[in-house]
């Protein structure tokens, strides 16, 4: 059996977002009263338990990471907004955008986890391991290049594919996220780029509300390499595997002839029927099944080079089972553990694919340059 990596630091823990107005849209008055904020350490702590319990992670290899340089994060980030979060980190901390608090010290652990990352594909590309999962802390995919948002300081996954292709010189990468919030951050790092073919699955109309959009299809040299496939709130288990076939397909043949050298997933736990964040059905399963998908693309691909990096998924109960799952799937070792709820939420109506979801998802789709589609991105 080929070896999985695992990355995860007890420092990751450690970030703190501080109590929280449940950010919104909202004027924050006497009657919005303030709870712990949503993004904590318990949902990940708790992923990482289950699999210590499970005996998963014995079958895994840690890979150790140091925190990331600012050369590093300079490839994906501003100095401004570098120089932002040190001041804010050496002092008392602060919000570093829209949504994206930290307290004093911050910055150093978000170094960590995009540190984590980079090691992650170091280890991959240089055959130690065949796959990856890292969980990390902060999160990363909502982070743009001058503002940190949604819970995200740093962009993990865009620096860790920054590093594959101007260090170890990498010239196709696709990203999947399936984070039920659209990952705006890591899409505005490579729009106009025609080395990583980007596509996300997320809730229409969620976290942000300004990106996601099925007609961003990347810019210049980037122009069809951005690919959104925003679904219905209530979506579960049934439009999700579509999604993701359809979102391999497309992976597959968007660099033409070339097939792509490095598969890397932003791993988001939100669109579970738990979540407090987002408005979808799917379950432990579900999670599987993507795992799955992407595993085979690689395995077609690039000799089964596969990393995923953790997003979001802030329900501490049910998180744990989802995190099992995916790593279950990567392993391909499945533990005795089995998700308690699983037969409840597999139960709830409307699990399959429902004709206004396939439309959404064919809309999207249709909107793809035809060139991307037949797998000729020159056009010739």
């Amino acid at each position: 059996m080929a070896p999985t990596g695992y990355a995860w630091q007890e420092a990751f823990g450690w970030h703190f977002g501080g109590m929280s107005f449940h950010e919104r849209p909202c004027k924050r008055t006497l009657f919005v009263q303030p709870i712990q904020h949503v993004e904590t350490p318990e949902s990940k702590r708790r992923i990482h338990s289950l699999l210590q319990v499970s005996g998963l992670l014995k079958e895994t290899v840690p890979i150790d990471s140091l925190p990331a340089t600012l050369d590093e994060v300079l490839r994906v980030h501003s100095q401004e907004y570098l120089t932002k979060l040190t001041e804010l980190s050496e002092c008392e901390g602060g919000d570093a955008g829209d949504c994206a608090p930290f307290s004093p010290g911050g910055l150093g652990i978000a170094l960590l986890a995009a540190g984590s990352a980079i090691s992650m594909v170091n280890a991959v590309l240089d055959e130690r391991i065949v796959n990856g999962y890292c969980l990390l802390r902060p999160p990363g995919h909502h982070a743009e290049r001058d503002r940190g948002r949604g819970f995200c300081l740093l962009n993990n996954i865009a620096i860790a594919a920054k590093h594959a292709i101007e260090v170890r010189g990498l010239e196709r990468i696709v990203i999947i996220d399936w984070d039920v919030h659209h990952g705006n951050g890591t899409q505005q790092a490579f729009y106009d780029s025609d080395k990583v073919m980007f596509i996300s699955i997320h809730q229409d109309r969620n976290y942000p509300l300004d990106s996601g959009f099925a007609d961003e299809l990347g810019q210049g040299l980037g122009l069809g390499f951005n690919c959104n496939l925003p679904l219905p709130p209530g979506s579960g288990d049934g439009a999700y595997r579509e999604a993701i076939r359809a979102a391999c397909s497309l992976a597959e043949t968007s660099f033409g002839d070339e097939k792509p050298q490095l598969i890397m997933i932003s791993c988001g736990f939100d669109c579970s029927f738990f979540d407090p964040l987002g408005s979808m059905m799917c379950h432990s399963e579900t999670f599987r099944y993507l795992t799955q998908q992407v595993k085979e693309l690689a395995d077609r691909c690039c000799s089964g080079k596969l990393i995923l990096l953790h997003e979001g998924g802030y329900s501490e109960v049910y998180a744990p089972f989802c995190g099992l799952a995916v790593m279950e799937e990567l392993t391909g070792i499945k533990s005795k553990v089995q998700d308690p709820y699983l037969e409840e939420v597999a139960m709830l109506g409307q699990q399959e694919l429902q004709p206004h979801q396939q439309h959404a998802i064919n809309s999207s789709l249709e909107k793809i340059p035809s060139r991307i589609l037949r797998g000729d991105p020159s056009g010739n």
